[in-house]
């Protein structure tokens, strides 16, 4: 059985998705980029001001669920220039420096609103 939770921590859907789900004990967060919550307009700056966006946004939303960072157990990231990578890891690692998640990082040719990366990421509830 799943449950569709909808919190005010995430930008609000633009399409036929969920902000988040939960299922057979794990909690789904549909893919991020880096919205200001206040403009809903997409944060512009460099890759690592994108990178925190997004996993600020995401560190809120858990911790509503009463969860935290180190419940995750798998980051897709997607990211438009493969020469992010090194500037992206850098903020990731500042959130899943011991014991870090498993984590997909693909290269793709573009994003939603012209955003540099979206994560999305899977968590095991309590």
């Amino acid at each position: 059985m799943k449950k569709c939770l909808v919190t005010n921590k995430l930008p609000s859907p633009v399409g036929p998705y969920s902000q988040m789900v939960v299922a057979n004990g794990f909690l789904f967060l549909s893919g991020q980029i880096p919205v200001d919550l206040i403009s809903g307009k997409l944060v512009r700056d460099d890759i690592e001001i994108q990178t925190e966006t997004i996993l600020k946004a995401i560190n809120a939303a858990i911790e509503e669920q009463h969860l935290t960072m180190k419940d995750i157990v798998k980051v897709t990231a997607y990211l438009v220039n493969p020469d992010d990578f090194n500037n992206f890891n850098k903020i990731y690692s500042k959130y899943f420096n011991d014991e870090p998640p498993a984590r997909t990082t693909v290269f793709v040719s573009s994003l939603p609103k012209g955003a540099r990366v979206e994560i999305d990421v899977i968590i095991k509830t309590r």
